[in-house]
């Protein structure tokens, strides 16, 4: 079984990859950088795309984007062979504040929508520091698959 920090670094590559395949420039980053895995460089814009991948059946704990000019890749390789691609959603913050926005309207349970487009929940008697961040599943980003920018 491959680590989950391995299994993070092919997906940056594997979305750095295919945005160079696209005809952008991108660059992995180098360290923990908040929210930037990849900063993408066009003739007219910079911006930055944040990877979250998984081998299993969901991502665990996703943080959202904010600000204009963010990407949220999800990179799926659950069931793939090693010479198989894996699957791609691709979302900017519109995107991604739909899907949040979706996930709460769901729940009865005291969910929120913070700032920074990430759902949290408020400290309570057995956690008293909170909860941020949510499972995201493939169903609820589906519509999203290989939306991926053009030039």
């Amino acid at each position: 079984m491959i680590n989950k920090e391995t299994i993070g670094l092919a997906g940056e590559y594997a979305v750095a990859f295919e945005l160079c395949k696209r005809g952008f420039y991108a660059q992995l980053t180098l360290g923990n950088h908040k929210k930037t895995d990849i900063l993408v460089e066009t003739p007219e814009h910079l911006f930055r795309v944040s990877v979250k991948a998984k081998t299993g059946n969901q991502w665990p704990k996703v943080s959202g984007i904010w600000t204009e000019g963010y990407l949220l890749v999800f990179v799926d390789f659950k069931n793939k062979d090693m010479n198989e691609l894996p699957d791609f959603y691709v979302l900017d913050v519109a995107a991604w504040k739909k899907v949040v926005k979706k996930i709460v309207k769901g729940r009865t349970d005291g969910a929120k929508i913070n700032e920074e487009n990430t759902v949290y929940w408020e400290p309570w008697d057995s956690n008293p520091k909170g909860w941020v961040g949510c499972a995201i599943n493939v169903s609820q980003i589906k519509d999203y698959k290989n939306r991926w920018p053009t030039l």
